[in-house]
């Protein structure tokens, strides 16, 4: 990049003209060739000297009384180092998820450690199970989340009414167009393809301990562990997705950081996938009814929600009312709805999915009660701009302008059917204080190190190419070092907040490190600091630049290494973003069978560090909102409590027979000179926008996820 600021200035991103590392369809990821050839090193990889093999034994139901726990026949097993209960006779277990670990095993294989599981005789009395929406519901139903101050009467909490509910009722009822609806949204798992766990390796000689972890909160982990065996060195060079599942130590890490102590030995405990299915957090279910009116213009006037949130013994998530949209009058009454499963934790735009396909829903009904155009319709009812473009872009890419189908659906007659729907998103990515060492060495090796994870977004990769694209160096001159408590702190990964935090921090470090080398300059080329243009791997005074030095002689001039910390600069962010998508589906409405054909997302961010990057994500968005829309749901055993989807044969996500054409527009209409997270938002309204192609395909209103054709057959044959 060509820096020419005169005297010591402020760091601003510069013209995006001007950039030859950022803003490119060709930066790579740099850790991309140890992730294909096997290289990176994950948790669930790590292998220590004299390290064992651990694994929790859960009862596979949802509640009981514990009678017995029996390990001794585990113990006396070839191979197994450690067999102990963790719940006593007399206790409850509350729920099915981290609540139902009975027992704690351990082997110097991993097989050794399976068999020791197998061998624990665990006696439970079963209690009637409350794992469904219904079964908490159910008059007289037994209360599933207790507290000791003021003991809950049922499994509703958290009432949140907002509004005037008559006056907003009356109001839909006397609008020109009515619309009440209905939607039901199932639990949905991150399927993180590493699972919850660490490797515990216990301090030595006054060392502190060292955990291997699968984190998004790398330097503030080890605030989480106990203080009785010192805080724990956390390190996470690479980790295999979390998408808002893993900001806890969990219990899998008490007990394995407890058992390495007790050993003296490096543990390795990781998540089955059944474990992780059971208790390693969901992005809550969902019951709606919205009840939403409008003019004969299309205005929309008035807007009553109801809503419960699905969250297990969490609380669940629900984005509130109305979603985007502009709505006069609006009343709502949102509450949680406790069962005996694992807790919601956060996921991609917590509550945000949930209440997109609510409102999506209403507003697409409303459109074709009035005739109208749906896209039309939402322009009308957005306020933002950018929305506005949004939308005809998408609309455009997706073919609607040519579409038969744009103010009446399609009719379920038998036959094969294509459908077009839209859907808008929105996200406000925060940036907190995070801090960026960058380190100049008189042999010319660049280091940019920051204690941030990489959750597979490309953090470690910008961390290199803000510092490359300020030094006019190529990234491959610039050495990132992340994932270490050790290193200057960083930020949790949630919410988007990363690039909001680190970026800024990164890009300050290496503002300072470029001054404190024109300072070096300054006697040698006669140019003062904020007059000099870096490119090419050379740095020249702007005005003259034949008086001009290669980067290894600048760095020549350092007596000694040169090491600046950055901080997170407010100027260098902005907090708003939006998006747009539009998909066309093909719906036989014989057989009930959905198939995506074409998904188009456009995003706005602000400065796009990594455009290659940047696409994945919006990409990553369209599939995992896809997979929401066709397949996930979790499933219960309502007589017994077990849970029948823990395993990925049971538990169904979209692979390449269901991936559709994928267009991911970034839009480069927004020219702030600031970046943002942006992650977020482009899984907001994918599986929206599908239930509403299904019916502009065919008229067949698709209220309830997944869905699957028993689920279409029903909603063309008016049964739900």
């Amino acid at each position: 990049m060509a820096n020419s600021n005169n005297g010591a200035a402020d760091p601003t991103w510069g013209p995006r003209k001007d950039l030859d590392v950022l803003n490119r369809d060709d930066l790579r990821r740099i850790d991309g060739p140890d992730k294909t050839t096997g290289r990176a090193v994950y948790t669930h990889d790590v292998r220590l000297p004299g390290m064992v093999w651990a694994k929790l034994v859960r009862y596979p139901r949802a509640r009981g009384t514990v009678k017995n726990v029996d390990v001794e026949a585990a113990r006396g097993l070839p191979g197994v180092v450690h067999a102990a209960a963790v719940r006593e006779a007399g206790e409850t277990i509350a729920f099915s998820g981290s609540d139902s670990v009975v027992a704690l095993v351990a082997g110097e294989t991993p097989e050794a450690a399976e068999d020791a599981a197998r061998a624990v005789v665990v006696e439970v009395e079963a209690l009637a199970p409350v794992v469904t929406a219904d079964q908490a519901r159910a008059d007289g139903a037994p209360v599933v989340r207790q507290r000791r101050r003021r003991p809950p009467k049922d499994n509703f909490s958290g009432l949140r009414e907002n509004g005037e509910p008559d006056e907003v009722l009356e109001a839909v009822a006397g609008a020109a167009a009515q619309v009440d609806v209905t939607v039901e949204i199932p639990t949905q798992h991150h399927v993180c393809l590493e699972t919850h766990g660490h490797v515990v390796q216990p301090g030595e000689d006054g060392e502190p301990p060292v955990l291997y972890a699968s984190t998004q909160l790398v330097s503030v982990l080890g605030q989480q562990v106990d203080d009785a065996h010192g805080k724990p060195r956390v390190l996470t060079p690479h980790m295999g997705g979390g998408f808002g599942s893993k900001f806890s130590f969990g219990l899998e890490g008490k007990l394995a950081y407890e058992l390495a102590h007790e050993l003296g030995r490096p543990v390795h405990l990781m998540l089955s996938r059944s474990d992780e299915f059971t208790m390693g957090g969901n992005r809550s279910g969902s019951w709606q009814r919205l009840r939403l009116g409008a003019d004969a213009e299309g205005t929309l006037t008035a807007l009553h929600l109801e809503a419960e949130k699905h969250g297990g013994m969490g609380g669940g998530a629900h984005a509130g009312a109305p979603y985007h949209y502009e709505v006069e009058n609006v009343a709502s009454s949102i509450q949680s709805l406790h069962t005996a499963t694992d807790a919601n934790r956060a996921m991609r735009a917590p509550g945000h999915p949930q209440a997109s396909f609510g409102m999506e829903t209403a507003v697409d009904g409303i459109a074709y009660q009035l005739g109208m155009d749906p896209l039309e319709l939402r322009k009308k009812n957005l306020t933002s701009p950018t929305h506005h473009r949004q939308l005809d872009r998408v609309a455009q890419e997706i073919g609607w302008n040519d579409h038969p189908n744009r103010v009446a659906p399609g009719k379920a007659d038998g036959g094969v059917h294509v459908g077009i729907g839209f859907g808008v998103a929105g996200w406000g990515p925060g940036s907190r204080k995070c801090q960026v060492d960058v380190t100049v060495e008189p042999d010319g090796g660049v280091v940019s190190a920051t204690a941030t994870q990489d959750l597979g977004t490309g953090a470690r990769t910008y961390v290199a190419a803000i510092v490359a694209e300020e030094l006019g160096l190529g990234i491959d001159q610039v050495t990132a070092r992340i994932g270490d408590n050790e290193l200057p702190p960083s930020v949790p990964s949630g919410g988007s907040v990363t690039t909001g935090s680190s970026a800024p921090a990164v890009k300050h470090a290496a503002h300072l490190a470029r001054e404190a080398l024109e300072a070096k300059l300054e006697p040698v080329l006669e140019a003062p600091v904020g007059s000099y243009t870096w490119k090419g791997g050379r740095v020249s005074v702007t005005s003259d630049p034949e008086r001009s030095l290669a980067w290894r002689e600048v760095c020549a001039l350092l007596a000694s290494p040169l090491r600046v910390t950055g901080e997170t600069q407010k100027s260098l962010y902005h907090g708003r973003i939006h998006g747009a998508q539009a998909a066309k589906v093909e719906v036989d409405t014989l057989t009930g069978r959905v198939r995506v054909l074409k998904m188009v997302a456009m995003q706005d961010q602000g400065l796009p560090l990594n455009r290659m990057a940047l696409r994945s994500q919006i990409n990553g968005g369209m599939i995992q909102a896809l997979s929401y829309a066709l397949l996930e749901q979790r499933v219960f055993d309502a007589q017994d409590g077990y849970l029948l989807s823990d395993s990925l044969d049971t538990y169904r996500i979209a692979g390449s027979r269901e991936m559709p054409e994928l267009v991911a527009i970034i839009d480069d209409d927004d020219e702030r000179d600031a970046v943002s997270g942006m992650a977020e938002a482009p899984i907001i309204p994918g599986q929206s926008a599908i239930a509403n192609a299904i019916y502009n395909a065919c008229g067949a209103r698709l209220t309830r996820m997944p869905f699957t054709p028993d689920n279409v057959l029903e909603a063309i044959h008016g049964k739900v």
